[in-house]
């Protein structure tokens, strides 16, 4: 089944092209790695994906998508648990995969950095959408939170859904490529 369906695509952003003549897609099951210097749109091809941008020409279309980029997407006042609710997943899933299910109380605005980014990650693992879009997962992560990023990558995939991932970090080997830039 096809999750992300993008043809001849090309963006242009501040008057640049990142790309063009672009086709993109992903079946259940599937994980592809965008990588590429920095600036070639790594990051504008998953929030054209996301829906966020639209393609200077060329069409996408997608299914239900959850993005985990460099925002944070929760209220920072809020405890955690609530936050992430906030999204109507499976709230105590996302957390407990990526090991914070014991700060639900705590008040986003208290996490550490690292807490934060499993959070993010978190938002995404409980979304229940079939395809995950994330930009740097692996960045501020330390090695307990990359296994259980990767479990839960794993998991995902297994159960019919897709990941379309943008990092300058290597990521599982069996993950299609596409550099941007080259």
């Amino acid at each position: 089944m096809r999750l992300l369906d993008g043809t001849n695509l090309a963006l242009i952003r501040g008057g640049r092209l990142l790309f063009e003549s672009l086709d993109l897609h992903l079946d259940a099951g599937e994980a592809l790695h965008v990588t590429g210097p920095n600036g070639c749109g790594k990051s504008s091809l998953l929030r054209l994906a996301a829906g966020l941008l639209r393609p200077s020409t060329g069409r996408i279309e997608h299914g239900g998508v959850a993005l985990a980029d460099e925002h944070l997407a929760l209220d920072r006042e809020l405890p955690l648990g609530r936050a992430l609710a906030f999204w109507n997943g499976d709230t105590a899933g996302g957390m407990n995969a990526m090991g914070i299910g014991h700060l639900a109380d705590v008040p986003v605005r208290l996490l550490s950095t690292g807490q934060a980014r499993r959070a993010r990650l978190a938002r995404v693992i409980g979304s229940q959408a079939s395809l995950w879009l994330l930009d740097e997962p692996l960045n501020g992560l330390d090695s307990d939170g990359a296994d259980r990023l990767a479990t839960a990558i794993a998991a995902h995939r297994k159960a019919g859904g897709a990941v379309l991932a943008a990092s300058h970090q290597p990521l599982a080997s069996d993950w299609r490529q596409l550099e941007l830039g080259a």
